[in-house]
């Protein structure tokens, strides 16, 4: 099971990241964004650095805050987060047709969860693709105690250079992952290689959508929000992803942002204006009683120096997002279903 309390909090900043040098890897990965003079090449340049800092810093208060699925859901009225989270995986497996005996990838898969779920609901095998040693050994270790170790492993790796043979997996799928990729047609380049040919590939996208207007300046500030609390070398548009997808040489299936017509909007668990039992950590009083612990938990010394200074930027992040969502700016599950053709060269 998840690790949800505030100890188990404390003693997870950072990841794999020496305890006394946190403070300094905040600073180093702020440094990356715009709010801090960064540029998106450089985001670009060193992404593999950037994204690995953010995970280390920012996992265990996603796993305090929303469990072992690290993503937005759309919802119906009266569904809680979590069931609204599960099925939103099992849509994804069913979009891709997953039978038992097919091997699949989950491309960027955090420390599982998703993968999990999907293994149990489809009864396929997982390998799951994480260039973050943090989450890998937390992945491996919540895969034991769930009991599918057999059926789930996970990979270390970038997934701009996959370590597989070509033609490999029966069915791919990424979610709210592949936005970090510096390049989306090389990525999707990747995914299209080892994917065997007539087999599905089906992604949750973040997305700056037809709505966005780079010349507006509250735009522009959710944005870089978004980015800087998100590991983001950029936001691509629906339209970006969508040519991306025709350029590396898959077949479109079909494609929607799911966001445009959810009952619940996808960001209102983020949204400090309401109050919910069972999403208490992520309202604007639990995130207040988090912000107190983590600062207590600081200065007493069981959390490292610079935690405070995560919890400042995730919740910067969180802004940003309801932000985006107000304004249907931006949308974390730009959804598509694509296919990798019989013949191809």
């Amino acid at each position: 099971m998840s690790k949800s309390g505030a100890l188990d909090l404390a003693l997870g900043v950072g990841g794999k990241i020496k305890k006394e040098d946190v403070q300094s890897a905040a600073q180093q990965y702020e440094n990356y964004h715009a709010s801090y003079g960064g540029e998106e090449e450089l985001r670009k340049s060193n992404y593999s650095d950037m994204v690995n800092k953010y995970y280390d810093l920012a996992t265990s208060f996603y796993e305090f805050g929303w469990g072992e699925s690290f993503h937005f859901a759309t919802r119906w009225k009266g569904e809680s987060l979590r069931e609204s989270i599960k099925r939103h995986e099992h849509f994804l497996a069913l979009q891709l047709g997953l039978k038992p005996g097919m091997k699949v990838l989950d491309v960027g898969c955090g420390i599982g969860g998703p993968l999990r779920e999907i293994a149990r609901f489809s009864s396929t095998s997982i390998t799951g693709l994480n260039n973050n040693e943090y989450q890998i050994s937390r992945g491996t270790e919540l895969n034991h105690l769930a009991g599918l170790t057999k059926s789930c492993e996970f990979v270390k790796a970038d997934f701009m250079k996959m370590p597989f043979s070509d033609d490999t997996f029966d069915a791919v799928y990424a979610i709210e992952a592949t936005c970090h990729a510096p390049d989306v047609v090389g990525c999707y380049k990747e995914i299209y290689r080892v994917l065997k040919p007539g087999q599905y590939f089906a992604a949750y996208e973040w997305c700056m959508t037809d709505h966005y207007n780079p010349s507006n300046e509250s735009h522009k500030k959710a944005k870089a929000e978004i980015e800087l609390g998100n590991g983001l070398p950029d936001v691509r548009t629906t339209r970006q992803c969508l040519d991306a997808l025709k350029l590396a040489g898959f077949e479109v299936i079909w494609e929607k942002d799911l966001a445009s017509d959810s009952p619940v909007p996808w960001y209102l668990p983020l949204d400090t204006s309401r109050f919910s039992i069972t999403s208490f950590r992520l309202t604007a009083f639990g995130r207040f009683i988090t912000r107190t612990m983590v600062k207590t938990l600081e200065f007493v010394r069981i959390a490292p120096p610079g935690s405070n200074r995560v919890s400042s930027f995730l919740e910067k992040a969180a802004e940003g997002l309801v932000a985006g969502g107000r304004m249907e700016i931006f949308t974390p599950m730009y959804f598509f279903l694509v296919r990798k053709p019989l013949s191809y060269h």
